[in-house]
């Protein structure tokens, strides 16, 4: 039984989804695209904001209710399945020393199966933000090879994180 005075939630409640990505080629602005499109579509309260990770400032990585890191995978320094340079130098120089302090999260890593580390940026993604005391809500997606014609698997994904980001209690 609800007290009056208590509202009841709404799966549209208002959340702000706060995205910090990497992208050169586009690939990854792809993605978040099809995410961000499906998104807009089931979660009509959701606020989204995107942020370029040369961009971002440590902080930045506080804002919102939920932190979304997405890259694809690179092959710097002579070691393949790195991240984005813009993106490890947020996240390895910049934002170094920060406390995500349970921070409701998620990554998504892209990546190309001709290399044996092929989405190895997810894993780099999900380390970051689980020894920087982040709570991952979903696991990582990782979209193999390129993104066009995988928007289904993205907006499934999606759903998952919305679902993940409302107690149990509401549903």
């Amino acid at each position: 039984m609800n007290n009056a005075a208590e509202p009841i939630p709404q799966f549209n409640q208002r959340r702000v989804l706060h995205i910090v990505f990497a992208s050169t080629s586009g690939h990854t602005e792809y993605v978040l695209d099809a995410l961000i499109d499906s998104l807009k579509s089931i979660t009509p309260g959701w606020e989204i904001e995107e942020t370029m990770a040369e961009k971002t400032q440590p902080q930045d990585l506080l804002s919102g209710d939920v932190l979304l890191l997405a890259t694809s995978t690179w092959n710097t320094g002579g070691i393949e399945g790195q991240l984005n340079p813009h993106m490890w130098a947020l996240l390895h120089d910049k934002a170094k020393t920060l406390d995500l302090a349970g921070k409701p999260c998620a990554c998504i890593g892209l990546g190309d199966h001709r290399y044996f580390y092929t989405a190895r940026a997810a894993d780099h993604l999900r380390h970051y933000v689980e020894a920087h005391h982040g709570r991952l809500m979903v696991p990582t997606l990782k979209i193999i090879d390129e993104p066009y014609g995988q928007e289904e698997a993205v907006r499934i994904w999606g759903k998952r994180l919305v679902d993940a980001s409302y107690p149990a209690d509401w549903c």
